[in-house]
Formats: structure tokens, sequence, C-alpha cells
């Protein structure tokens, strides 16, 4: 059924998400923006994700100052993935896995402009999405003790809502908890401005302020954009003073985007989903309901088939973790809907079709992505097998069994655990659910982003200690490619300030002789006070360098390549990276392997230290 604001709109046709997506490229291509490709889901060096998940995260070293290779102006639709809301999907709004379009200006346009072609964006009928402008609410910074209010971002609004006719109160100042973005402890930081959008139509004269925060939290008008204006620095939990440039970094969800555009009330029932959802029905015997077991499984299918795409595969840990957990919770939701076994490949396959165009790797690996989730389906149907036999055996459950036990050593969704007390009258200790999602939180390795931070994503460690284990992980990769051969290819890293943690391409467990070949290779570069240099070369140019580079499937045509030698022909190791990285690896100390594993069949991880 077609929500009556439908009826509303202004906008015939109605746009497509393909189309809502080249317009957002086209929009700012044309306004100077480089359009980059969106990096991996993975990360390469960022401690404090398993994933990106924010448009912002892959470009952190420009950002903080490091020249970009394709200039001051940038946009792009970057893949993101989220998991800390992961019990809250299947409602009208969250998602895992989701396209973020984003813009930058690194120290170049500011608030005029940034606000002037959001509205532009989000309001024209030639260039951009053709939404309603008297739809629209603004939220700016109300000042604290960091920083003053926001007055220049209102005036900027005020004349733009005065010069096209729009009425009412529209601009609302908010505190830092909803207008102040911020990194963590340390880093850029600034007000944002915050867009909104009234879906039914219902207020178009204005809203009091009480109104517009009644409304924000009960959902029923729908942030829609946000520009954040990235001008002071924060040290030790408190802004120091101004940043050098003034850096502007813009955007919003697709998925949010193209329900509001499509006039849909929930992102389930744009086509994003549809043709996802038609195939979800044809397998299913519960009828045609957009049901929450049905939003479950289209979500965790399209993300799984990203994740798999982008290299993840199913494990007990990180990443491979997060994957295992979604298609074990879509296995479960389809049993609900009476699915037969071995269903969920084929909705993947609906998925890669949908989004193939956009993202040739899924056409690529499509073969690879069905075979990993039928896979997975199996294992955890013996997993089950196994799980019930335990809970037929068990007359009282409490919530340490029930997230340990069950949960942790079979791999039980919680969710089926209780449903399945509760259907054989067993009895469960008081406010089970609660203490289970408390046990969960202490044990848990998911992204720290939540969704309730909007678009606020976080930026990894930036410190001298993380640039140190940033560069020592190239000396790392290369000599491990001299020890143990050529197959050797990066799969992940994590950096933190105590170590890195490297993982790699390799079928077997190393012997203690390599392990000590690799250090002794690391600690002689070192020891040889080799310069880092840093090169922008076309993709084709860089390629031809021999430079490593295994992280996403698509670059731009020009990439930085760092280097550790005299010349980049004569260089110990070249990689396609963003940096930072030391001057010189004579700032890196003495290398020590700490410890050698498994991490997946045919994927081992190096933990490190540098002393």
């Amino acid at each position: 059924m077609i929500p009556i604001y439908d009826k509303l709109s202004n906008m015939t046709p109605v746009m497509t998400s393909a189309e809502i997506r080249q317009k957002f490229l086209t929009f700012f291509e044309k306004r100077g923006h480089a359009i980059l490709p969106s990096a991996s889901l993975v990360p390469e060096n960022d401690p404090s994700v398993l994933f990106n998940t924010a448009g912002m995260q892959p470009i952190v070293p420009y950002l903080l100052g490091a020249p970009h290779p394709k200039g001051k102006r940038l946009a792009d639709v970057q893949k993101c993935v989220r998991t800390n809301d992961i019990e809250e999907v299947g409602d009208n709004r969250h998602l895992t896995f989701f396209e973020m379009l984003g813009n930058w200006s690194l120290g170049d346009y500011f608030k005029k402009d940034a606000i002037n072609w959001s509205y532009e964006l989000l309001t024209s009928k030639d260039e951009g999405f053709g939404l309603d402008a008297n739809r629209l609410y603004v939220t700016c910074f109300e000042g604290d003790e960091n920083a003053p209010k926001d007055e220049e971002s209102a005036k900027i609004w005020q004349e733009i809502f005065e010069k096209n006719g729009i009425k009412g109160n529209r601009i609302f100042f908010m505190p830092a908890k909803n207008n102040w973005w911020s990194p963590g402890e340390n880093g850029p930081c600034g007000p944002d401005s915050e867009m909104f959008y009234d879906p039914t139509g219902k207020h178009l004269e204005g809203l009091t302020h009480d109104q517009f925060v009644k409304m924000d939290d009960e959902g029923e008008i729908l942030e829609i954009w946000n520009d954040v204006f990235m001008e002071y620095e924060k040290k030790d939990g408190k802004v120091i003073g101004k940043l050098k440039s003034q850096n502007v970094d813009t955007g919003s969800g697709l998925e949010r985007i193209t329900t509001v555009v499509q006039g849909k009330t929930t992102v389930f029932e744009t086509d994003l989903f549809t043709p996802i959802i038609e195939k979800i029905n044809e397998l299913s015997t519960a009828g045609y309901e957009l049901s929450r077991s049905k939003r479950i499984i289209a979500d965790h299918i399209r993300s799984a088939v990203f994740l798999i795409g982008d290299g993840v595969i199913p494990s007990n840990t990180d990443q491979g973790y997060v994957l295992r957990r979604i298609l074990r919770r879509a296995v479960m939701h389809a049993d609900k809907l009476g699915m037969n076994p071995s269903s969920l490949f084929l909705i993947a396959d609906v998925a890669i079709e949908k989004y193939q165009s956009t993202y040739p790797n899924l056409g690529q690996k499509k073969e690879t992505i069905k075979m990993e989730i039928e896979k997975e389906e199996e294992k955890f149907r013996k997993t089950l097998e196994k799980g019930l036999l335990v809970l037929n055996k068990i007359n009282f459950l409490d919530a340490n069994t029930t997230s340990s036990s069950l949960h942790q050593t079979y791999g039980f969704p919680i969710e089926l655990t209780l449903e399945y007390a509760k259907e054989k009258n067993i009895k469960t200790e008081e406010n089970i659910e609660e203490k289970i999602k408390e046990n969960y939180k202490k044990h848990q390795e998911l992204s720290r982003v939540g969704a309730e931070q909007k678009f606020k994503g976080g930026l990894g460690g930036t410190d001298a200690k993380t640039i140190q284990y940033h560069t020592a992980t190239h000396l790392l990769h290369q000599a491990l490619r001299e020890v143990l051969g050529t197959h050797v290819g990066q799969k992940g890293s994590n950096i933190t300030t105590e170590r890195l943690r490297f993982d790699f391409t390799h079928p077997q467990k190393m012997t203690d002789e390599e392990k000590k070949k690799v250090e002794d290779i690391v600690n002689e570069k070192i020891s040889a006070k080799l310069p880092v240099n840093v090169v922008t070369l076309s993709k084709e140019e860089a390629e031809k360098t021999g430079a490593l580079h295994f992280f996403g499937e698509k670059y731009p045509d020009e990439v930085t390549v760092y280097y550790i030698g005299d010349t980049i022909d004569q260089s110990f190791s070249k990689e396609f990276c963003g940096g930072p990285h030391v001057k010189n690896t004579s700032e890196l100390g003495h290398f020590k392997i700490a410890k050698e594993e498994a991490v997946s069949q045919g994927v081992r991880r190096i933990k490190a230290t540098l002393s």
C-alpha cells in the first residue's frame, strides 16, 4: 500500500536508488569534486572498528592534513557496516549494511557552500532529489564552553529559507550531544548542521522547538543529511583551539534518502530491497506480509553478500564472527518462515544481481559468495542439533548458560534459545533477556560506532606509536613474502598503541625458524635507517612498479604509493596506502613477533610489538 504522503509529493516519476546514487555523484562532480571509489568494508588500519562504519574513515589521513592526490574536493559512495544495533534489525530503520553518500572539503570551501549545496541537492528538481523544501527543518550547535553558538550556519539557513519563501520556524539550536562531532579524545572536531524531513507533509508551516524535539524522538521527522564543520582540535578530551585548515564532512545514508524520495515508510519497501523481499516471499510459506523475519533475512543476506565480496569468511573471531552471526540469525528466521534448508544462497543470488552493476566484484565472486553462505548454513544446522541436545536436558535456564554455553560454545542464537524454552515450558531466570544482553556486551567484538551516532564515524589512532606500527606492517608484509613466498597477501590488520596485528594468506603454521627469519629481516631494515617515501602515480603506473594492493576491488585513477628505500625501483617495500607513516625506519625500535596463529582456513595472524 502506497503511503498517503506519496500523493503530496511533487516528484514524478519516482527516482530509483541507482538514479539517486548517480545524481549525488554527478551533482558534486559538477562542483569540482573528484569522485572516489568505495573502499573495502574491511578497514586497512583503524583499531576503533572492525568495519568501515562511515564514509570518512578511509580518508582519515587526508582529514588530518595529508594531501590527497585527487585534490581538496572529494565525494564518494562508501560501503559501510554497523552491527552494534544488530538486535534492532527488523524494525523500520535499522540496517547492518548501508551505503553512505559523502562529500568533503579539505581546507577549501566551508559553511556557506556546504549548506547551500546541501539544500540544492535535497530540493532541486533538476540536479537533486526534488524533495519538498516546505518539509525541511535544520539544527545548529547552541554553543558551550568549547565553542560559540553557530550563528553563522543559522544565518545561512535563514537566508536560504527566506529566499525560497519557506515560512515558519525552521531552525533549532541544539546541544553538543546532538550537534557536535568528535572522533574521540583526540583529533579534529566541530559543530554540525543537520537536516530533517517531514515525510507526512503535515507540518508545512513550521514547528516550535518542543514540537521538533518530540517528533525527532518519536521518529516522525527524519534526519536526512548532515554537514560537519571540522574547525577545532581536541587533545586529551579537551578542545585546545582551531585547526590550521577548516574541513567539511557531509553526507547521508543512501537507504534513508531513497526511503524519503520514494515516499515509503521503511527502507524494505524501496527498490533497494524489493527484489530480495520478493525472492523471500517466493521461498516462504508465510504469506506476503512484510514481517520482521523477512526484514532480518533481507538485511543479513545483503550484508553477507557484501562482506564475503570484500574477503570476509565466517569464523569465530573479528569480522568473520560478525558474518557468522548474521548468517546464523538468517537461518533461524528462514526456518520461522518455512523455507527449505539451503534457501539462503538463492536469496544471495538476487542481491548480487541487484548490486553487481555498481559493485562488479560481487558478480566476479558470485559463486564464492553463494558457496560460503551455503557452507555456513550446513555447518550451523549441525551445530543446532548439538545445541538442542543440551537444551533438552535443561530444566532451568539462566542467563549465563544461555549466553555462554549455548551461544558461545554451540553458536545457538539467543532468540531461538528463549523461544524454545517458552515452547517447552522450561523455567527461566528472572529478567533473563536483560541479563543476557549485559553478558553479551562484555564479550562482543562488534563495530564500536552504532547507528544512534548517526553520521559521526570514528577516527582511528593517529599518535606516534600507531604510526610506527602502521609503517612496521609494511616491513612485515614484505618480510613474510620473502620468507614464505609471494602467495602471502594481506587480509587485514589492526593497530593499537601496544601492538600490531597482521592477517595474511598462508596455508600452514609458521615454524620457529621462519618467524625468526621474518623478525631478522624487519629488524635489519630498521637498523638500515631506510627512508620512507611517498609518491602519487596513476593507477596504471603504480601497478607497473609492483606496488602491493590488497584492499578493495577498485582504486581511483591516481593513487599514493608508500615505498621504503631510496628509490621506488630499489625499495624494500612498496604498497598502495593512504598513510600516515614515519619518515625513516630508524624511528621504529626493535620488532618482535609475540604470537602467530590461525584465523581461518588459509589465513594466519601475527601479533607483534615494537620496543
